[in-house]
């Protein structure tokens, strides 16, 4: 069973191959080294690679056309070119042919492995299964047999073959992401790309750039020409994931792309044609963010033509155990427990909860549970364990930032709290938005510009932490 990804490198300066080589075995990747394009081409086909890392000057055949011939035989394998000084335009239209994306030389490592990891994720999304219903394998899964999942099952076979754009609705850990996937794994776009961005983890500024490409020159550290998702998702599927966080600025723009299926790359002039299905997703409210025109409402019915609601979990507790059977399925060789078991009243308890975290809460519950019991059957005394240590929050106040530190990954040591970092935001985002309210005098505007995030978000984590800015003005 593979356990590392696998990387091909095609690289005919030996110390450059060398050297990233073992840069990535450092990084955990598997990496076998080719000199010669005809080679690579050979290779790549018969061997199952994550990702290919091809130079665009080679000997036996041009990185080019290695481009083109390998994505016509593998159309989901992930392929980045590196390019040499002033060949930009050549690299773009290798992305015409299906790279993934390139980085230009001189680079530094660390670009390409972020883009590596991009590239690896964009395969997962691409190539790992979603099963619907009651899952066979220890495939992901969108996993229930509730009315109300059947209901979401029978839209997807009815909608996947089609072009239209979908919003994909429900709270935060209900699964939307996997809703998408399942669209485009049964699409006519299935052996195209599949590109996902997440609007709300990219700064506003970077946003634009990140979706249509920059010229060189157009901003500082714009050194090159760049393309963005939608051209490398061209002939595929881009999913836009909390689209309510995006700026009105930007929704402006991607209304008209969506009305002339063209984008322009910032700085740019030229049209770029493309053919792009997109799919849309969000947790929240757009019908108040447009009354409060946070979110236009011509965008909203243009990606609107079908509405996918997910139900949070406790409307579907129905669903529970055969959620529960299928993560003990899933995660039990990870806790090293060969047959894991769950009584059933361990089961009611979980169904009795509220699950304000969803599908993501529950899974986390129960790969934490498998750990605490080991080998012996999950009983309510081990949930209660768990759901106990997961709501006792860490105190921050009076301590240092390193003693919370200390504290905080003390937890995570003992399996008591399993994100660090989105426990660290739990704790310490509520003071980081009362002293930006604070410091900008109720002026939300700027407010959220000194914390890079849209007006939107920063009215909803007001709300969400009891904030009030009309006690201080001006309120914009």
């Amino acid at each position: 069973m593979k356990t590392k990804p696998s990387i091909l490198l095609i690289e005919d300066d030996v110390n450059i191959a060398t050297g990233l080589q073992k840069v990535m075995q450092a990084h955990g990747y598997e990496v076998a080294t080719l000199n010669r394009g005809d080679d690579g081409l050979a290779q790549a086909a018969a061997h199952p690679f994550d990702v290919v890392i091809t130079d665009l000057k080679l000997p036996g055949l041009d990185g080019l056309e290695l481009v083109r011939q390998l994505h016509q035989t593998k159309p989901k394998l992930p392929i980045i070119l590196i390019t040499a000084h002033g060949s930009t335009e050549i690299a773009i239209e290798a992305t015409k042919w299906g790279a993934f994306d390139y980085v230009p030389k001189p680079f530094e490592v660390d670009e390409l492995l972020d883009l590596t990891a991009k590239a690896l994720e964009s395969s997962r999304l691409m190539s790992e299964p979603v099963e619907m219903g009651e899952p066979l394998s220890n495939h992901t899964a969108i996993v229930g047999k509730s009315r109300v999942m059947q209901s979401i099952y029978k839209e997807i076979g009815r909608i996947a073959a089609t072009s239209v754009t979908v919003l994909i609705r429900g709270d935060t850990g209900t699964g939307k992401e996997l809703i998408a996937r399942a669209i485009y794994q049964h699409s006519d776009r299935a052996g195209a790309p599949f590109i996902a961005v997440n609007c709300a983890a990219i700064p506003e500024t970077l946003l634009e750039s990140e979706l249509f490409g920059h010229e060189r020159g157009s901003f500082t550290g714009a050194d090159a020409r760049r393309i963005g998702r939608f051209e490398q998702a061209n002939g595929g599927t881009l999913l836009l994931d909390e689209i309510g966080d995006m700026s009105t600025s930007l929704q402006a723009k991607l209304l008209r792309v969506l009305q002339e299926k063209t984008i322009q790359r910032v700085g740019g002039r030229e049209s770029v044609p493309v053919d792009v299905r997109i799919l849309a997703a969000t947790h929240r409210n757009l019908e108040a963010a447009i009354r409060e025109r946070l979110f236009r409402e011509d965008l909203f019915y243009r990606l609107s033509v079908v509405t996918i609601k997910l139900p949070p979990l406790h409307q579907r507790a129905s669903d529970i155990p055969d959620m529960v059977r299928y993560f003990l399925h899933r995660y039990g060789p990870e806790a090293g427990v060969a047959s894991p078991a769950i009584s059933p009243d361990a089961i009611q308890l979980l169904q009795n909860q509220s699950w304000p975290g969803n599908v993501r809460e529950l899974e986390n519950t129960v790969r934490k549970a498998l750990l605490i019991a080991r080998d012996y059957t999950i009983s309510p005394e081990h949930v209660r364990e768990v759901l106990t240590k997961a709501r006792e929050p860490v105190a921050v106040s009076n301590q240092s930032h390193a003693a919370y530190i200390t504290a905080l990954m003390d937890q995570v040591e003992h399996g008591e709290v399993q994100n660090a970092f989105a426990r660290m935001l739990a704790d310490l985002e509520p003071e980081l938005y009362a002293q930006a309210i604070t410091r900008a005098q109720g002026n939300i505007t700027k407010a959220a510009q000194w914390l890079g995030v849209t007006r939107l978000k920063m009215r909803e984590k007001l709300r969400e932490f009891g904030l009030h800015p009309s006690r201080n003005e001006p309120t914009e």
